[in-house]
């Protein structure tokens, strides 16, 4: 069963199905790291590290992406 914040967080990731969300602006939302954690455990999002150009400088970013299981979550 999900948390009302895990469906939230769930609806966010499934509006950016393509390149996903970031870690930063999930937590800009008011979602904490164990929300976040809770989600990649219970494998209904996926989390990946990348990097990404702030003018010249390389910035690593966390981009979390939901996944069908979370889609399923989601609906049911």
């Amino acid at each position: 069963m999900l948390s009302a914040d895990q469906r939230r967080a769930l609806r966010l990731l499934a509006g950016a199905r393509r390149n996903g969300v970031t870690e930063s602006l999930l937590m800009a939302h008011g979602f904490t790291s164990d929300i976040l954690a809770d989600l990649v455990r219970a494998e209904l999002a996926t989390k990946a590290i990348g990097t990404v150009l702030a003018g010249s400088r390389p910035i690593e970013v966390v981009r979390l992406r939901i996944t069908d299981e979370g889609l399923r979550a989601l609906e049911g």
